[in-house]
């Protein structure tokens, strides 16, 4: 097999009197090669451009990577351009470029509204993700720091979360509007029962504040623009194992999933609602981290579990 491969990327012909190799990889046209990586991830593709020069052209072509790029990529770029954090200066710059250069830049993170929502595509499948920030959401009160407090931390994407002490009408709400490429989306909230930080280098938890969260359960909902709704509710201080880390609840950043929503070409922009709520005033609850909402397409959520699961 390993002789038959280094011959194929060797290829060349021989007389009449020596040994004869059939054609090569590098007689393959160039055309043929970007119609294969159609078919391909861009990780594959950018593996195989390293062969020779015809793989090479393929791996830059604008048709192959235009196939890669969600049909509203225009969209996600003029959020690039109205972004307060990016450095460029002229709104053109990246209209302008090849359709390899817009997938890489989008693939890198967008932020947006003062820098509390997030949006990238994914490196392997191309399908658009975002992340909210604790910042970017309606907690109510949040400004009393008797009972919450914002924690540096680089364990959240946006480098801090929202940490409660004590409350007894606990709700989080937020709301985003976004031109979603059509798709199939799951949003959730992720969420760390206890308080971290580090001592001697080591990750370490504190339970002390942590209480009420095993007394009643906190209710998920969310809502779009045309009318679709899913709830849920879960006790968040459950002693069972999680499904997806495998691991005790506690101590460790957990994504609850709120449901799902689908969004069809006719739709221009998506407004999603959503809200985590615990309102029950018999009792106070406290000691719970919440870093921020996901949305992601379904199946990029499902096969991130599977390999977690592995």
């Amino acid at each position: 097999m390993g002789a038959s491969l280094s011959n194929l990327a060797e290829g060349g012909g021989g007389g009449n009197g020596g040994s004869t190799i059939g054609p090569g990889l590098g007689d393959i046209p160039e055309s043929c090669v970007a119609c294969v990586f159609m078919y391909l991830t861009p990780p594959e593709i950018c593996n195989l451009a390293r062969l020779n020069h015809a793989f090479r052209g393929a791996a830059s072509s604008d048709a192959v990577w235009e196939s890669k790029l969600p049909h509203n990529y225009q969209d996600l770029l003029q959020f690039y351009s109205s972004s307060p954090l990016d450095d460029v200066d002229d709104d053109n710059t990246y209209q302008n470029s090849s359709k390899k250069d817009i997938y890489a830049r989008l693939s890198r993170s967008i932020f947006f509204d003062d820098g509390n929502k997030e949006v990238w595509l994914d490196r392997v499948s191309g399908g658009v993700c975002m992340a909210i920030s604790a910042k970017g959401m309606s907690i109510t009160g949040i400004e009393d720091r008797r009972y919450w407090n914002w924690i540096p931390t680089e364990e959240s994407r946006f480098n801090v979360v929202a940490f409660l002490q004590q409350i007894w009408w606990f709700e989080v709400d937020g709301v985003v509007k976004f031109p979603f490429p059509a798709g199939i989306y799951t949003l959730s909230f992720r969420l760390h029962i206890g308080k971290f930080s580090k001592r001697l280098g080591r990750r370490v938890s504190n339970f002390d504040q942590t209480h009420g969260w095993d007394i009643r359960p906190v209710r998920f909902e969310l809502s779009t623009s045309d009318g679709q709704q899913a709830s849920c509710e879960c006790c968040l201080d459950e002693s069972e194992r999680d499904d997806m880390n495998t691991n005790l609840k506690r101590g460790c950043w957990i994504d609850y999933k709120v449901g799902e929503f689908i969004v069809t070409d006719s739709e221009p922009t998506t407004e999603v609602r959503f809200s985590m709520k615990q309102i029950d005033c018999t009792h106070s609850k406290g000691g719970l981290c919440v870093d921020a909402v996901y949305i992601i397409p379904s199946d990029l959520r499902e096969r991130r579990r599977r390999q977690i699961l592995k």
